[in-house]
């Protein structure tokens, strides 16, 4: 897994559009108190369970790993 160039800027647009997408979806609405790590968490979990993301493996799933997952998705929405 290597890290992408600029890989922090892709993951605050992926948590960006994943807010707007579970919002808009009705599934979900985030607090200003909620963390970074909980939103990724919820919005790997959501993506994957709507399909639009493929899951980790369960032993290489870690916040580390989640992120990277979300910010490669961030990097295909253009």
């Amino acid at each position: 897994m290597g890290k992408l160039k600029n890989e922090k800027e892709l993951l605050k647009k992926a948590i960006r559009v994943g807010i707007r997408y579970a919002e808009n979806r009705g599934v979900a609405k985030f607090d200003a108190t909620d963390s970074a790590n909980e939103k990724t968490e919820y919005l790997y979990k959501l993506l994957v369970h709507d399909k639009l993301i493929a899951p980790l493996p369960k032993e290489k799933e870690s916040l580390v790993t989640i992120k990277h997952k979300l910010a490669l998705w961030a990097s295909k929405l253009e």
